[in-house]
């Protein structure tokens, strides 16, 4: 079978494509993606929207602040574009239900040709007007339902009163409702045409939870940016980064690197950081959060990047391959498909300190090459092309 064009050809015409999100409360990884395919749409096609449960009115980035948003009524409610939208579950499905009618209207006063959601949580649920395909990019099913409720519940802060409230609580409310959320997130799968996945881990998720099949694609990686610098030197400190929320497990790499007294940067910012600077001995920094330049420089000199969570991807252990650093992971999850143990990195299986250590001293030495060289799978022109791809199988599905 021919395979379409990894680019649409030049008399295509422009198509209307709509792009839906769970909520604009940031930019990390599902934002990135959300960006790259804006910036695709925006330079081939025509964008008709951003339809988004919240949007708590920060910049973006200048191809998703160039579209016209729409958000429902959860954007009204108090707290409901803050942390405190977790508190919002239960509305959820009606939300995602009001944005279906808006898109709905939208579509009869000029039609559009395709809808592309971008989705962790209850977005993929979306009803596309009749006859028009929804294709959905999937980072995870809801995790809050389907696997990590106690760490969804942990994380998060809020105004006084209620953030404090014990996550004992927060979770008895969720498990009082997850059996109907469940089921709602089960049964709106239907919404979707095709599935595009993250990683092998959420394509596998994808067809545990919902049974439904999915293709792998891999998020954009910035591998034009994240480069080794030209002096090969390393120093020998390790390093975490990325968001410093329970389900992180950057208390694995603190207790590492509390047992060797070897020295750790922590470059990120959340809502575990007091509980995890307690823990740390003289040998740990914390860096807090840091921009770009920063974190490649970060990349470019340290010995290793500790990377102790289960992601559905997790982008940073890509970026810090590209910059030539190895990467101690978990042998679960995104880390599987990212990570060649023995050639880019190492992995542990018991969520331990010690195995940990073990990792460490497991990790190839003079990688550099090695993890460039894995890391360009991952490029973003690898990724526009998918996502051409996708679109055109979705509208030509017997093609």
């Amino acid at each position: 079978m021919q395979m379409p064009a990894d680019h649409p050809p030049s008399n295509q015409p422009r198509l209307r494509i709509a792009l839906a999100h769970d909520w604009l409360c940031g930019y990390r990884g599902g934002e990135a993606v959300l960006d790259r395919i804006a910036r695709l749409l925006i330079e081939h096609h025509a964008c008709a929207g951003l339809w988004v449960m919240v949007d708590d009115g920060r910049p973006v980035s200048s191809a998703i602040d160039s579209i016209p948003r729409t958000t429902s009524f959860l954007q009204q409610l108090p707290g409901g574009a803050t942390t405190l939208r977790r508190w919002l579950l239960p509305l959820y499905p009606a939300a995602v239900g009001s944005l279906s009618r808006s898109l709905l209207r939208a579509h009869r006063k000029q039609p559009i040709d395709l809808l592309i959601s971008t989705s962790s949580s209850a977005i993929k649920g979306l009803r596309a007007p009749a006859g028009v395909p929804h294709l959905c990019y999937c980072h995870s099913p809801a995790r809050y339902i389907w696997s990590v409720r106690d760490e969804y519940c942990a994380g998060g802060t809020g105004p006084r009163g209620l953030a404090g409230l014990p996550a004992k609580l927060r979770n008895l409310g969720l498990a009082l409702t997850s059996s109907s959320l469940q089921r709602w997130d089960d049964r709106t799968a239907s919404h979707v045409d095709c599935f595009l996945a993250n990683s092998t881990h959420t394509q596998q998720e994808i067809k545990r939870c919902y049974g439904r099949d999915s293709h792998v694609v891999f998020p954009p990686v910035r591998t034009g940016y994240f480069v080794p610098r030209e002096d090969p030197h390393r120093d020998s400190f390790w390093l975490v980064a990325g968001a410093l929320e329970p389900y992180k497990r950057v208390d694995l790499a603190i207790a590492a690197a509390n047992a060797k007294g070897h020295e750790l940067r922590i470059a990120g910012d959340g809502s575990s950081r007091e509980s995890l600077k307690a823990q740390a001995g003289p040998s740990i920094k914390f860096l807090g959060r840091v921009d770009d330049a920063t974190l490649r420089q970060l990349f470019q000199t340290a010995g290793a990047l500790l990377f102790p969570q289960v992601e559905d991807f997790g982008i940073v252990a890509v970026e810090a391959q590209a910059c030539g650093l190895p990467v101690i992971a978990r042998a679960r999850g995104g880390a599987l498909d990212t990570v060649i143990p023995g050639v880019t990195g190492a992995f542990f299986e018991r969520p331990t300190a010690d195995g940990l250590l073990q990792a460490v001293a497991r990790a190839p030495s003079g990688a550099a090459d090695a993890c460039r060289k894995n890391a360009e799978r991952f490029s973003e022109h690898e990724f526009d092309a998918a996502i051409h791809r996708a679109i055109a199988k979705v509208l030509n599905p017997g093609r």
